[in-house]
């Protein structure tokens, strides 16, 4: 594992270089939020690195119901005592292993692998708009339809998610990179993930951070450049 720091906000990357999975520490005062949870084996690496901080996690965040994502929950459940798990909303059907959609979702299937076999249970249900110490929750639906950005106001770091990659070049989820195709290939609806990387772009970040990628300082200009080509992109394909 490679730890990244920018800042209060600690990037734990599992295979950097060949298959990037992208977990986030984020200090608050007295103890740490984790934004996300890598797979399975990640767990490790997530409790090594908080004792090296020095800091406790009181609470694990997961951006959507992938198994990239998710797939360390259970391990952390355990080792933790009382941490507080926190799902997006939308994302409890998908969690639940349902992924049967919404009035006024279309009807475009949701792609990507599902976490299944996980026993543990959202304690707390994100909504847009949701803080959590430093981070605000942001919807951002596209990749997944309930999927969940979020925001470090202090440092203007942007946690995205899948929302954006940065590895195989920087792209709008559904946007397809040929170096590294995994993220667009598990995205559902492209439209909405455009209009979300858009409403992100809004917050102006400092920093992005990904799921899939090296952190990215000063990346406005940069992400909306790949909305422009992610809505040519879209356009092609109609």
């Amino acid at each position: 594992m490679r730890i990244t720091t920018k800042g209060m906000v600690h990037q734990i990357s599992f295979l950097p270089s060949a298959f990037p999975v992208n977990m986030y520490l984020v200090e608050e005062e007295e103890d740490l939020t984790l934004v996300d949870t890598g797979v399975k084996m990640c767990h490790k690496g997530i409790l090594k690195t908080a004792a090296e901080i020095g800091k406790p996690i009181r609470r694990i965040i997961i951006t959507h119901a992938h198994s990239d994502h998710a797939g360390g929950i259970d391990e952390l459940k355990k080792a933790i005592p009382g941490v507080e798990f926190l799902l997006p909303e939308r994302e409890l059907k998908l969690w639940q292993g349902d992924k049967s959609l919404e009035p006024g979702e279309g009807s475009r299937k949701v792609k990507g692998g599902i976490p299944k076999g996980l026993k543990s249970k959202p304690d707390f249900l994100l909504k847009d708009g949701d803080k959590v110490g430093s981070l605000l929750a942001i919807s951002s639906p596209g990749h997944t339809p309930g999927h969940m950005a979020l925001f470090d106001e202090r440092s203007r770091t942007l946690l995205a998610g899948d929302a954006f990659q940065v590895k195989g070049g920087l792209a709008v989820a559904g946007d397809t990179r040929r170096s590294f195709p995994f993220p667009a290939m598990a995205t559902w609806d492209f439209g909405r993930a455009i209009k979300s990387a858009e409403k992100l772009t809004a917050l102006k970040p400092y920093v992005l951070g990904v799921g899939h990628g090296d952190f990215l300082e000063d990346p406005v200009e940069d992400m909306r450049q790949v909305i422009e080509r992610a809505k040519q992109v879209k356009r092609k394909r109609s």
